[in-house]
């Protein structure tokens, strides 16, 4: 491996003509805390349009199931996913735990429309929203139960 390129203060690997950044290999996007679940923070494109779910309103209509009371825990999988069944279990026990969550598993393969409006890209995506149906919170990959009961501290 070569040596360490330090870019804005963070050590990056050049390896196979890629660039990484040490300890985060999987793709995954931590908020400033480090609680696993990143903020819904807008991705623009090169005229300034918004590319991602951030401050988009979902409904009953766009998911196919009614809202939570307190919040929504919405889980993007394909039946070829093997996170995707650890995340069903893990958002279900939490939905159980907390009153007023609901728990919704939408089938990425079906929803080819919502998965484009929303950008999930990989399997699992879950997003968390607040009673208004507003997204909050936004994970790939299989979440920890810690950081989903962080996540709705946060929605609800």
């Amino acid at each position: 491996m070569a040596r360490a390129k330090r870019v804005d203060g963070v050590p990056r690997w050049r390896r196979n003509g890629g660039t990484r950044v040490r300890g985060r290999s999987d793709g995954k996007r931590f908020d400033a805390a480090g609680t696993g679940l990143a903020a819904a923070g807008p991705r623009l494109d090169a005229a300034g349009r918004r590319l991602d779910s951030a401050g988009r309103r979902l409904g009953a209509g766009d998911l196919g199931a009614a809202l939570g009371e307190r919040a929504t825990l919405v889980q993007f999988s394909t039946a070829f996913c093997a996170p995707c069944r650890a995340t069903r279990r893990i958002l279900a026990e939490v939905a159980g735990m907390v009153p007023g969550v609901a728990h919704v598993e939408i089938d990425a393969e079906h929803r080819l429309e919502l998965v484009r409006a929303l950008d999930v890209l990989k399997t699992p995506t879950v997003l968390v929203l607040d009673a208004g149906g507003r997204v909050v919170r936004r994970a790939v990959g299989l979440p920890r139960k810690a950081d989903v009961i962080a996540a709705l501290g946060e929605a609800v």
